[in-house]
């Protein structure tokens, strides 16, 4: 089934998304006739895009062939809804949108960033502008069948919409993802159900999007089209890149900088998993130790049909699991660094497995100095061919020797670069693979 579905108010509008869709790889399917559509018609599908053609109909007709399509359309597998909607805001947004978030549920909120910029269409202080035009000075002012009379998109939704209306201006956008995202946050604490956002710049569409998913909310994008292509990038891995090259990411490291870099790895656009390791079973006894390495490998291969990363790591990650080794090195006479070095002989041992199993995997991120020797020895490989410098610390190569020679890997260590280190690498990986 499809993963992205937009409902449009006309069929130009409709495709015009859809062509979005489909030049980003994605297999889109526009329905022509809802009655006679089989749902084995879309077993392949990554988009569906379904025209209602209502834009100049009546408020409660168009409300009702939107939610009859919703409805057609709803499912388990979708990860992104749509609502899209005219660029010049004409037709019924309102009671569309309403449509929309009855269908979906109370757990969703309405974003609504509707800049467009290849085609000159941005908002600016909630107003709309074409071409640098506020809207009600262009032509579609006086639209023979729908004209629309005002710029300022809030009040548009407000006259049309029953849910409280929200906007975020420019200035919302200056503080980075995280701010944003608090803030949509707070606007839908607050009973918000319908958030506009000011957007200019494709730069702006992808701040937006990264705010929504670091938001953690259930979000339909209501916009032109130009936002929901950029979320679904962001979202929806298409069926047919199911079978391209993969990263494997391994991560040991404890270090404090560690974790805020693989957070905001896990927040990143690529179609991402994580593993955590429970590594205090790494310690327990050689069975449970050889369960959990199992566990990990297993999960971690369940994940990668549809992820172009899956992250391994260590749950020490955390304060909250980080071990105590003495009663260890106590129990079985071993040093601090041997009782280590299992946890990251562990580590390896399951990236052996899971690159073994799925030779999809072409790129190998690995994190901390002790884990990587680990790797290469578990590997057999011979060494690094080292290439570039990816930043200070962090190396690029290609291993050599061993069961995976010419492997392209990425080292760096726990403690080093800014928040975005472990992204800026695995990024690096993905152009060399030319994922």
């Amino acid at each position: 089934m499809a993963q992205c579905v937009v409902v449009a108010d006309d069929l130009t509008g409709g495709n015009a998304t859809g062509v979005l869709l489909a030049r980003m790889g994605y297999r889109s399917h526009t329905v022509l006739n809802g009655a006679g559509l089989e749902p084995s018609a879309l077993r392949d599908c990554d988009c569906v895009i379904f025209p209602t053609d209502s834009r100049a109909a009546s408020p409660d007709e168009a409300a009702d062939r939107v939610r009859k399509a919703a409805e057609l359309l709803m499912g388990e597998d979708v990860k992104l809804y749509s609502k899209r909607i005219d660029s010049t805001l004409r037709g019924n947004l309102g009671s569309e949108t309403d449509a929309m978030l009855d269908c979906l549920g109370e757990d969703f909120i309405a974003v609504s960033a509707p800049c467009f910029p290849s085609s000159g269409r941005t908002l600016v202080g909630g107003y709309l502008l074409v071409d640098g035009l506020p809207l009600h000075k262009t032509n579609i002012a006086i639209d023979p069948k729908t004209p629309v009379k005002t710029s300022d998109m809030a009040k548009l939704f407000r006259e049309q919409s029953r849910h409280k209306v929200a906007s975020i201006p420019l200035s919302g956008l200056m503080n980075g993802k995280h701010r944003l995202a608090d803030e949509i946050n707070a606007l839908a604490d607050a009973g918000s159900r319908i958030i506009i956002i000011d957007c200019v710049t494709d730069d702006d569409l992808n701040l937006i999007a990264d705010a929504v998913i670091t938001s953690g909310r259930k979000v339909l994008a209501v916009d032109p089209g130009a936002f929901t292509a950029t979320l679904a990038r962001k979202r929806v891995t298409p069926y047919a890149r199911r079978e391209r090259r993969k990263i494997l990411a391994v991560v040991g490291s404890v270090n404090p900088n560690t974790t805020a870099q693989m957070e905001d790895l896990w927040l990143a656009q690529h179609p991402i998993a994580n593993v955590f390791v429970e590594t205090r079973r790494l310690l327990e006894s050689e069975g449970e130790r050889e369960a959990e390495i199992a566990r990990a490998a297993a999960a971690a291969l369940d994940k990668a049909p549809l992820n172009t990363v899956v992250t391994v790591t260590g749950d020490g990650l955390y304060p909250e699991n980080r071990i105590d080794f003495a009663p260890y090195m106590e129990r079985d006479g071993c040093s601090l660094d041997e009782a280590t070095g299992r946890i990251n002989n562990s580590l390896a041992e399951a990236a052996r497995r899971i690159l073994e199993a799925e030779p999809l995997f072409r790129g190998l991120y690995v994190s901390g100095g002790d884990v990587t020797q680990a790797v290469c020895r578990k590997f057999g490989a011979s060494g690094l061919e080292l290439q570039d410098e990816v930043l200070p610390l962090a190396a690029y190569g290609l291993l050599r020797g061993g069961a995976f020679d010419g492997l392209h890997i990425v080292t760096k260590g726990g403690s080093q670069g800014g928040a975005n280190a472990i992204n800026l690498c695995v990024n690096y990986l993905k152009g060399k693979l030319f994922i």
